[in-house]
């Protein structure tokens, strides 16, 4: 029977995550890696949001079926079918509430987003009841194929991702506006620093939370 602190922990986990990923496109000064590919990949096919997130994600399923299936859980499902979905109602909520933001407000968005976005997924990920398609990689390649510590390795994947993003951008045809507005300095930092910061908010508060023992990442 699985905890009932896991259970809230995975489920407030993905929709925080949600909620951030909104606000970094409010902020429009560059999402998080994953997102950046995704925003590619919706240049290239522009159907909705929370569509072509599920869509995306059943193909990186297939990843964590083969490699690794410890990866999928509960938070795998709800992150897989919600995310998409409340990340594109938060925008355009956040879009109603204010309007067309000063450069002040956006940078407060950006900075905002990145503190939430990466304790969504250190709560989710900690609970240890699945992960996102896209964090199953890193940890799959961090913890079960041993090729280095999480923290670096996810540093790898998320350039990975903006790189992939901006090409599918150009390729698509999109203007460098638009490409700026999901690569930017926000990404750039997203992609340096989320996985020490996830690491920090694991040992800080998630594993407490779970009154686990503390590890050394």
């Amino acid at each position: 029977m699985f905890d009932k602190r896991r259970i809230v922990m995975s489920l407030l986990g993905v929709i925080i995550c949600a909620v951030a990923v909104g606000i970094f496109k409010t902020a429009a000064l560059g999402v998080d890696p994953f997102q950046s590919l995704m925003s590619g990949l919706n240049l290239m096919f522009p159907i909705s949001f929370g569509t072509l997130y599920v869509i995306a994600n059943l193909a990186l399923l297939l990843f964590s079926l083969i490699a690794d299936r410890h990866n999928i859980g509960i938070a795998t499902v709800l992150n897989l079918t919600l995310l998409g979905y409340i990340a594109q109602y938060s925008q355009e909520l956040l879009g109603k509430m204010l309007g067309q933001p000063s450069l002040a407000v956006r940078a407060a968005c950006l900075v905002l987003g990145f503190i939430v976005l990466c304790f969504g997924s250190s709560l989710y990920m900690t609970a240890d009841l699945g992960v996102s398609t896209y964090d199953a990689v890193a940890n799959t390649m961090a913890y079960k194929w041993k090729l280095g510590k999480f923290k670096y390795i996810r540093v790898c994947t998320d350039l990975s991702c903006v790189i992939l993003g901006i090409g599918l951008g150009f390729l698509s045809g999109g203007e460098l506006k638009e490409i700026a507005a999901y690569v930017g300095i926000g990404t750039i930092a997203t992609a340096m620093c989320m996985g020490p910061l996830i690491d920090w908010f694991n040992v800080r508060i998630a594993r407490p939370l779970l009154k686990e023992e503390h590890k050394g990442s």
